[in-house]
């Protein structure tokens, strides 16, 4: 029987939230993405596991070591350079059930018309493809898909009182058609990958379901569906030979029988300040990270999510930043007394947040 901050405290370790050193190649989660959602995404949630991303984003000079997609849920992530064509393949839809699932609405009036939707996505990478030959950026683009694209493809967008394609399918194709996010863009600039095709296979440490078993273990069916946004039954025929069932608090879930020994021993030591899209808070048993429904409202609002403070694995409070003018200071909520060594971990990291937002830290404002 494994308890739930067992659980915990394995993620925290598999993650490499304790370490303090770190490489873009040795970095585990870069295997599944690194979501980089707002001000504090990708690069800190790398900071935190020990790698100095001083001149990587959009640094030129270290434009080899890192590549911004969207991939899993249409959501931007950052994975190795190196192994953009081998994600291309992973994250691409398994069946045409799968892919239909992954693109919500836009599927019906795509079957309606008679267009199988892994036709569709392959019909949308060819007009990128041919659209897009310098960075360019997503509003241009989306204008010259709606020129290109069949009335099955597009909606009415009432925010933008106009017609262009659905959102989905537009995300999803662009791995396909070789497409990478320029960092640090609002709106978005794409631009392509010279010389990209997509692999034809991958290592299995690239493969969603495995790396989501390693790296948010262990987990059910459902859970990895969920983040993969694919059915369970699809999830269920690609489940791992090796994966194993473990108790979790009279729960069966499964995890990869090389990790078990990880789990029965996993500890966890230090003090984080994850972002409000850290792996570490994606993964669907909410629950285990935090049980009380109120504190996990509080974590996963619908809008406007704050940043965890994770203290030795486990979820101790809320923060957020505060810039007005050339003020930055990190709002923390405790949800427990916090010791006098804790809190100054906790400000240690509010820290390292300045320095890595190239801000000087005005303070910490502790609530209650």
């Amino acid at each position: 029987m494994i308890e739930r901050q067992q659980v915990r405290h394995y993620r925290f370790q598999t993650q490499q939230l304790g370490r303090e050193h770190g490489t873009v190649a040795d970095t585990a989660v870069l295997d599944l993405g690194v979501q980089d959602t707002g001000p504090d995404g990708a690069l800190w949630a790398l900071e935190l596991r020990g790698v100095d991303t001083a001149g990587l984003g959009a640094a030129a000079e270290h434009h080899a070591d890192l590549v911004w997609l969207w991939t899993l849920r249409g959501a931007p992530h950052c994975y190795r350079r190196s192994d953009a064509a081998a994600v291309a393949a992973a994250v691409a839809p398994w069946s045409e059930a799968d892919a239909s699932k992954r693109i919500f609405d836009a599927s019906k009036p795509l079957k309606d018309a008679g267009i199988p939707v892994l036709d569709a996505l392959d019909a949308v990478a060819g007009q990128m493809r041919a659209i897009v030959k310098e960075p360019m950026v997503k509003g241009e683009m989306s204008t010259r898909l709606h020129e290109a694209m069949p009335e099955p493809y597009q909606r009415y967008c009432r925010s933008c009182d106009a017609v262009h394609l659905y959102e989905m399918p537009f995300r999803l194709s662009a791995v396909r058609a070789g497409l990478e996010l320029v960092p640090d863009t609002s709106p978005p600039v794409l631009q392509p990958m010279p010389g990209f095709t997509v692999a034809g296979e991958y290592p299995d440490r690239l493969d969603p379901v495995r790396a989501y078993l390693r790296l948010l273990g262990p987990a059910t069916h459902k859970e990895v569906a969920e983040y993969v946004d694919a059915p369970v039954r699809e999830v269920k025929a690609r489940w791992p030979e090796d994966a194993v069932e473990v108790e979790v608090e009279g729960e069966t879930r499964w995890m990869l029988e090389a990790d078990v020994d990880a789990l029965q021993g996993a500890e966890a030591s230090g003090t984080r300040l994850l972002g409000p899209y850290d792996l570490f808070l994606q993964a669907r048993d909410r629950s285990t990270l935090v049980a009380d429904p109120a504190k996990a409202k509080a974590l996963w609002p619908v809008l406007g999510r704050p940043g965890a403070v994770l203290v030795d694995g486990d979820v101790a409070g809320l923060w957020r930043p505060r810039k007005s003018g050339k003020r930055f200071t990190v709002a923390v909520e405790p949800w427990r007394d916090l010791e006098g060594p804790e809190r100054k971990a906790v400000e240690a990291e509010a820290e390292k947040l300045a320095a890595f937002r190239g801000v000087a830290l005005t303070g910490v404002d502790w609530a209650g």
